[in-house]
């Protein structure tokens, strides 16, 4: 179906849309509370459009949807393909796939512990954390406040009863209460997990209540030894809360949001405050955004996607793109009222402001360390410039190498290096296709060609330096194949395997360059290693090939289907001698499937092939 076509068929309900290339990738991701009317809205002309929105129309060849039953729900399923695609087009957070969290576990005697995995079964998590100190120092404190069982067996009336679990050290050094022993209730360990929740909301006052309280019992009775662990827990808590800045006159709960963006790169910065004291600051750093108040919707909820620790009141610079649908949404994630704020002045608004200047100065900093990033260049790409007389180091180096078996599972590797060390992310593999039996030129030349007609075609990063596994043929094909995609000025050149000679366009001698110069060593070390990821590619195809059933390609016959039938039988000779009823009664396979697989096997036996049971 045309893409006009399709348009048309878009619901005007709500739901998340999604835009794909030409090779079936996911490019971007949005929502609407009309499908149809916003799908329609990118191709509509005289239309005014940004330069984003342009290059990504440019881009679309397909758009799916999924239709859901609110604008909410709609939020949600667009925060999690998001999250999960990472779409070339959408705000790109970084950070968020990492970030840990403080998880309480939902069962008899909770555990308390450090987590970068969400699950939800029912358990409580305070985070994400982006500052790991402070993580850190709060779990450090609420072990040595809360006596908290630190083992990770199941608990409960049952394990406790049958004594399957015992004492450990930390009930002897009073670390711990002896819940698999029996020796705290349920009740009790609970209202402590209870003040924990309270403690890492920021709330440390019933806490130290409680801790006074018993000192002072324990005292009474005479206990001085428990009243000295309950006067060092309390010194504890007094101790973290003096850590926290004071920040505001009031005993209000709130989030602060504020962003800074230079470029395409930007960091949004969460101040946490409770009860007037700054408990945290969390920062997310992004790239991209249509608009100020796109990235600020993107961060709220991406921030608060995996979160339970959401206050009442947030501030905000400004108001969010859809920002009643996630206030929405996080009403009913905290069960309880959420108030947004873009206070103009008063407290509220210095709070802004601060936040704002944290987050230009992290962005000052990763601008700082960018350019110095960019400023070093290592000895071996210096030496290499000066080598092969470059106008630039050649900091980004793409090296391509061919592979095959007599002219058999023919393949390519390109693999990338930045500053002389590997980047694997960005290593690819290539089928040559258009060439058949033993020409490393043409397929040098067909694999070169698509690498940089895509890298054009995307306006992809090209490298500084291009290093071609060959001689004068192979690099002369890379050099075509450039020069009809236009790219005249990317240097180019070729690593000979025999005497390691490098070989230039339009030069018939090869470089004169000192065995030992680091320069040659870089070049070589990235021709070995596309040499390596040629060769081991090339393995897994033959290897695939070669021990693929012939039964596989009978439609319906999965590799299980499959390892059924050679269980049940030896070789393709007696299933050819089976008739379909016996197979189908042998492996209960369905009638139609067996009718095919003993014709296949007929034809396979009776043809003068290989008669095992793989081709």
């Amino acid at each position: 179906m045309e893409l006009a076509d399709k348009i048309k068929q878009v619901p005007r309900r709500p739901g998340v849309y999604r835009f794909l290339n030409t090779d079936g990738t996911i490019i971007y991701i949005g929502k609407a509370k009309n499908l149809r009317n916003r799908v329609r809205s990118y191709f509509q002309k005289n239309k005014y459009q940004t330069a984003k929105n342009q290059s990504l129309i440019s881009r679309i060849a397909d758009v799916e949807w999924i239709v859901v039953d609110s604008e909410v729900e709609a939020l949600l399923t667009e925060a999690n393909l998001i999250k999960e695609h990472k779409p070339r087009y959408n705000i790109d957070l970084k950070d968020d796939k990492s970030f840990p969290y403080i998880r309480i576990t939902k069962e008899p005697f909770p555990q308390v512990f450090l987590t970068r995995d969400v699950v939800r079964d029912g358990s409580t998590y305070f985070g994400p954390y982006t500052d790991v100190f402070l993580l850190k120092q709060s779990l450090k404190a609420i072990h040595k406040i809360f006596t908290i069982r630190s083992c990770s067996y199941r608990l409960d009336a049952k394990t406790i009863t049958k004594g399957k679990v015992t004492l450990c050290l930390d009930y002897h050094i009073k670390k711990c209460g002896g819940p698999c022993e029996g020796k705290t209730s349920t009740e009790t360990y609970n209202e402590m997990i209870q003040r924990v929740k309270q403690f890492l909301h920021g709330h440390t006052k019933p806490t130290e209540d409680y801790l006074h309280h018993a000192m002072v019992r324990a005292s009474q009775d005479l206990r001085y030894e428990d009243a000295a662990i309950h006067r060092d827990q309390l010194n504890a808590v007094r101790a973290f809360k003096e850590r926290q800045r004071k920040v505001a006159a009031d005993f209000g709960d709130r989030d602060v949001f504020a962003f800074w963006q230079e470029n395409d790169y930007g960091v949004g910065v969460i101040l946490r405050i409770r009860q007037g004291r700054l408990l945290g600051r969390e920062k997310l750093s992004f790239r991209g955004g249509d608009g100020p108040e796109q990235v600020l919707a993107s961060l709220m909820t991406r921030f608060y996607l995996e979160s339970d620790w959401i206050p009442g009141d947030i501030s905000l610079p400004l108001k969010p793109e859809a920002g009643e649908e996630i206030r929405n949404w996080l009403k009913s994630k905290r069960r309880k009222s959420v108030r947004f704020h873009v206070p103009q002045r008063g407290e509220k608004a210095r709070e802004i402001r601060l936040a704002e200047q944290n987050a230009k100065l992290l962005v000052g900093e990763w601008e700082l360390a960018r350019k110095k990033r960019q400023d070093y260049v290592p000895n071996s790409v210096a030496s290499l410039q000066d080598d092969l007389q470059l106008n630039a180091p050649p900091r980004r180096i793409e090296a391509f190498d061919i592979s095959h078996l007599g002219g058999t599972d023919t393949v390519a590797s390109m693999v990338c290096f930045k500053d002389g060390k590997p980047r694997k992310s960005e290593y690819r593999k290539f089928t040559v296709k258009t060439v058949t039996g033993i020409d490393d030129f043409a397929s040098m030349r067909e694999v070169v060609y698509r690498r940089y007609k895509r890298a054009v075609d995307e306006d992809q990063i090209l490298p500084d330096l291009i290093l071609i596994d060959g001689g004068k043929g192979q690099l002369s094909m890379a050099v075509s194949a450039l020069r009809e995609l236009g790219l005249t000025t990317v240097p180019v050149v070729g690593l000979a395997k025999r005497l390691e000679e490098v070989f230039v366009p339009g030069e018939s001698e090869p470089k004169s360059i000192a065995k030992h110069s680091p320069g040659l060593i870089l070049l070589r070390r990235v021709r070995d290693e596309a040499h390596r990821f040629a060769i081991n590619y090339q393995r897994q195809k033959r290897k695939k090939r070669v021990t693929t059933s012939v039964f596989e390609t009978i439609p319906g016959m999965g590799h299980k289907r499959v390892e059924l039938l050679l269980s049940k039988y030896a070789s393709l000779r007696d299933m050819g001698e089976a008739t379909p009823e016996e197979v189908h009664q042998t492996t209960g396979l369905p009638m139609k499937l067996a009718e095919k697989i003993v014709a296949l096997a007929r034809e396979v036996d009776g043809s003068g092939k290989d008669t095992g049971l793989h081709s």
